[in-house]
């Protein structure tokens, strides 16, 4: 089913508007680095101690003492694509900073809902966190029944990468650039076939807008994540496909698929011999994002504190290399504080 151009770019704003959300719901200052300054301080005051600042210290809303034991990130998807990549990237480096575990835990299916529907019932205390891609907005437009709010159910931490995803087909397809390409899906109208890591997906979208701009038929075949999919395409049961530069540079390195295009406005340097789709399909741009965000009721000084360490580990030039390797490019924005 080709989707019209029109409903895909209402989907495109509703990401656009979900990435104000994340970066408007308060003002954010350096408070998020500033929680061992504070801790100091308190160690100055009265040694012998009281209940009241027992409580304080206990309280889960004083982010100085956070965190006290293991914090979970769940990645909604399978282990190795862009969104676990970038949560395991983040994770070692909370680990290093707060000297604590960050670990991650891969609850894939039903297009990213089972994991970030078990976030949006976690408890929000800070312990378990969600490293999570545009699905997050794009699941409550595509199916009749979302078991979360995708605003309202969560406390944004930080926007913290883009990416774009690498169209390649099988070599027994006749293209060798993204012109070709075109003229090949519309000499075989129909008789093509795609594969995604499930509805909803950034490739299934990538893949619908491509369609809808260049007036092709190319049937849609969802898997249960990308590495199946990318198995697929590599036997030649499946002919093309939107992965991330991760999954699909060692296939393009190895001659097993051919690279024709990227998503976003520009090459990237994972594989920069890959022109933008654009360059065919003017105007074209199907950018995918990753966000770190918490339960909502989770108490702005921890929120505070995760974000200032991920504004500090994006805006290294080693988490720049590291994400760069694999398409990513670093955002960290700053988020807001929360209303509540």
């Amino acid at each position: 089913m080709i989707l019209k151009l029109g409903v895909l770019r209402v989907l495109r704003n509703i990401l656009l508007l979900l990435l104000c959300v994340c970066t408007q719901i308060g003002q954010a200052d350096a408070q998020g680095n500033k929680g061992d300054a504070k801790k100091s301080e308190a160690n100055k005051g009265p040694k012998n101690g009281s209940k009241n600042n027992d409580a304080k210290n206990n309280d889960p809303k004083n982010g100085d003492v956070y965190p006290s034991h293991p914090v979970r990130i769940v990645v909604p998807s399978p282990p190795g694509g862009g969104t676990d990549i970038v949560a395991r990237v983040l994770a070692q480096h909370f680990s290093n900073t707060f000297k604590q575990q960050f670990f991650v835990e891969n609850r894939p299916g039903a297009g990213n809902m089972i994991g970030i529907e078990s976030v949006a019932r976690s408890a929000g205390d800070g312990y378990t966190l969600l490293m999570v891609p545009s699905t997050l907005a794009l699941n409550s437009v595509l199916y009749k029944k979302v078991n979360y709010d995708p605003v309202n159910d969560f406390s944004p931490i930080t926007v913290a990468a883009t990416a774009p995803n690498v169209l390649v087909v099988n070599p027994s397809v006749l293209a060798k650039n993204v012109r070709e390409f075109v003229d090949y899906a519309k000499s075989k109208f129909g008789d093509l076939t795609y594969g995604t890591p499930g509805v909803g997906t950034s490739p299934h979208m990538s893949m619908e807008l491509f369609k809808s701009m260049a007036h092709v038929d190319i049937r849609h075949i969802p898997y249960r994540g990308t590495a199946p999919a990318v198995t697929d395409i590599i036997s030649g049961q499946i002919h093309a496909m939107f992965a991330n530069a991760l999954t699909a540079r060692p296939q393009v390195e190895g001659g097993k698929v051919r690279a024709l295009g990227v998503s976003g406005p520009k090459r990237i340097a994972a594989m920069p011999d890959v022109p933008p789709v654009a360059d065919t399909l003017h105007g074209y741009d199907a950018m995918q994002w990753y966000g770190l965000v918490a339960p909502a009721e989770t108490p702005r000084a921890i929120i505070m504190r995760i974000h200032g360490a991920a504004m500090l580990a994006l805006k290294t030039e080693e988490m720049k290399e590291k994400l760069a390797q694999d398409g990513p490019s670093p955002m960290a924005l700053r988020p807001r504080l929360s209303r509540r």
